[in-house]
């Protein structure tokens, strides 16, 4: 029986309660005993809701003695390493959400603290866990061009942090493990739109093996979008997050020239696709065979946890580990100063100083 708790009961914290939950119902051999929430109103629903503890801090949760083997922290980022490393040091395994620190700083004493104490450390990059994600871990062969774009409406959550750490590290994380290469280069432009944070940011990074990669984030869009799309040798793949679809395009007999080289350099588009007819009423362009893998069913935060929880029993190390956590973390740093640089370069002071 492994006892949980979650720190944090805003919008992320009560997905966390409500899936351990769950598990907790489907047999899983789980308890959920107690959450953490200084705010009074949050608390108190969480306890009426849940019937479990609510505490303000972790040292009250330590101090009332219960018995708390792994927990979720899902509080504002820049609180991260300080719940974190307390939970830690108790001798609690964490799953901290994304991004995993505030800082590489704090990033690196978590793992430190982790690996000193023999405790699981899994950062939350909840989109390895996306079915879609998963499914398409067999089609990887050496994809030499992404593009991602993540959209979202605005919401007043998580305006403690920009865009870079709030959406757009998913992809980061994502982009890492498929490219599976050191950074060479980073371009990026960003803006804040209707917070004092920048809200919309485009990214071009380049990696050693020569692969590129376009990243598009935006919480002040009018639409939802989750997508990412990457092209590798004869093949072009779209992952859709919110659909958990996979569709892949393969190159399989001759085809004209300029859709050849293109899918081979990895500059295939959305307007080469409709030019040659990929999606006709007649079927698809004589060459290209498209594919849509099996994709199986699954809530990604709860995949997320169970293979988290699955960690805490085994002690084997978690499928996100701490270290790929800090690899997006720091990357995301690196886009954040590129944007400044540009801002400065560019004498966007208006846009960072109202009325300046």
């Amino acid at each position: 029986m492994v006892h949980v708790a979650v720190a944090g009961a805003g919008a992320f914290g009560r997905n966390h309660l409500r899936v351990y939950r769950d598990l907790e119902a489907a047999g899983v051999d789980i308890q959920l005993v107690a959450a953490i929430e200084p705010h009074e109103q949050r608390a108190a629903a969480a306890a009426s809701q849940y019937g479990i503890q609510v505490f303000q801090s972790v040292d009250d949760l330590l101090r009332a003695g219960v018995r708390v083997d792994a927990a979720s922290v899902a509080v504002p980022t820049v609180h991260h390493h300080q719940v974190a490393s307390a939970l830690l040091e108790a001798g609690i395994d964490v799953l901290a959400e994304k991004p995993l620190a505030a800082t590489l700083a704090e990033a690196d004493e978590l793992i430190a603290l982790a690996a000193r104490g023999k405790r699981i450390l899994q950062p939350g990059h909840l989109e390895r866990f996306n079915p879609a994600v998963l499914a398409v871990q067999s089609q990887l062969r050496r994809p030499m061009f992404f593009e991602a774009h993540r959209l979202s409406v605005f919401t007043p959550r998580a305006l403690d942090v920009d865009v870079v750490l709030d959406l757009m590290i998913h992809d980061l994380d994502i982009v890492l493990t498929f490219a599976n290469s050191p950074v060479r280069e980073v371009r990026a432009v960003g803006l804040p739109i209707l917070s004092p944070r920048v809200d919309i940011a485009n990214v071009r990074v380049e990696f050693d093996s020569g692969c590129v990669a376009n990243f598009t984030a935006s919480r002040v869009s009018t639409e939802k979008v989750r997508k990412l799309r990457f092209f590798q040798p004869r093949q072009y793949v779209s992952i859709d997050y919110a659909r958990r679809e996979l569709l892949v395009i393969k190159l399989d007999r001759a085809v004209p020239a300029e859709i050849a080289a293109a899918i081979s350099s990895g500059r295939m588009d959305a307007r080469m696709l409709a030019q040659f007819g990929a999606a006709s009423a007649a079927g698809p362009a004589p060459g290209l065979n498209f594919l849509k893998p099996e994709v199986a069913p699954g809530e990604p935060l709860r995949l997320e946890i169970e293979s988290f929880l699955d960690s805490v029993r085994t002690r084997r190390e978690p499928r996100v580990t701490a270290k790929q956590g800090r690899e997006a973390l720091a990357l995301a740093l690196e886009i954040q100063s590129s944007m400044e640089t540009h801002a400065d370069r560019a004498g966007l002071g208006d846009f960072f100083n109202p009325g300046a």
